[in-house]
């Protein structure tokens, strides 16, 4: 795995939070990969794609409000969209970062759609992982029906176990080592030992509001990546993002292309062979600091 440095900083309501800084070739001025997770995720669930790309490019992972190692909200209507999203933008101040290439997963790739229209030009580009302006029913039920419910272990192995009973559709072809994995990326030892949830249950509570996953118009908001490379992956059998929106995604920007991920749902994990071609060209087109 790629070393990385912890990175802290505060939000605007007094919160510290937590992202990775994983660090890229010596004197590299590319802008490099801000990685925004999904909703019940954390720094972690970027391990796979830093691994892949092997320390070709630096990559700060963003633990949002309520997750991992980041402060948890004494509000918990602030565990929003927008909310997360001048998060970020205190971290970009704190780190002196002008130019980045957005990388979001689910939630993540919401909050990179807003921050494309708050931060003009500052976006080199962008990879929204199974994630749209229109999100289907179905797959937002499904989310609002676990989200924010206690889950406990006694081992990391049970913790896998019931990952996989829940999540088969999601991954068909995983092994239990790959379970595993998820498990650790998903999950924390507590004080008593036992495996828990690494996140505020209270994340759900505006979740469950109607329109409480996105908020703003956010197909006016994708339109303001303008002429930047853009990447959509979506899972082969995602309940979460349409083929017809994901077309329609691609067709409205100019430098946009798709991918689908055969025989994943939501969401991928970004190391899928049939997508690191999309993600090289990415990092090819966005290789350019900003003149």
């Amino acid at each position: 795995m790629v070393g990385f440095r912890d990175v802290y900083w505060w939000s605007a309501d007094g919160l510290r939070l937590h992202a990775r800084d994983y660090p890229g070739p010596a004197f590299d001025a590319a802008p490099p990969l801000l990685c925004l997770p999904g909703l019940t995720r954390n720094v972690r669930d970027f391990e796979p794609l830093v691994a892949a790309l092997g320390g070709r490019r630096r990559v700060l992972a963003v633990e949002f409000r309520g997750r991992g190692e980041s402060g948890y909200a004494k509000d918990p209507m602030t565990y929003v969209p927008l909310t997360y999203a001048q998060d970020v933008v205190a971290l970009l101040a704190d780190q002196q970062l002008e130019r980045v290439v957005a990388v979001g997963t689910s939630l993540g790739g919401i909050v990179t759609t807003l921050l494309a229209g708050m931060l003009p030009g500052r976006i080199a580009g962008a990879l929204l992982n199974d994630i749209g302006p229109a999100i289907e029913p179905g797959g937002l039920a499904r989310i609002r029906g676990y989200v924010g419910r206690p889950s406990v272990y006694p081992t990391w192995l049970h913790a896998a176990r019931g990952l996989q009973e829940a999540n088969a559709d999601v991954y068909p072809g995983w092994r239990i080592d790959q379970w595993l994995a998820m498990a650790k990326r998903l999950y924390r030892l507590n004080s008593a030992g036992r495996i828990v949830l690494d996140y505020d249950l209270k994340i759900a509570e505006p979740f469950r509001l109607p329109g409480g996953e996105a908020g703003p118009d956010l197909w006016r908001a994708w339109a303001t990546l303008g002429d930047v490379p853009v990447v959509v992956a979506r899972g082969e059998r995602s309940d979460i993002l349409s083929d017809a929106t994901a077309r329609r995604m691609v067709s409205a920007l100019p430098r946009a292309e798709l991918v689908t991920v055969p025989g994943v749902g939501h969401a991928p994990l970004l190391d899928e062979p049939g997508l690191m071609p999309a993600i090289d060209r990415l990092l090819a087109a966005t290789a350019e600091p900003a003149r």
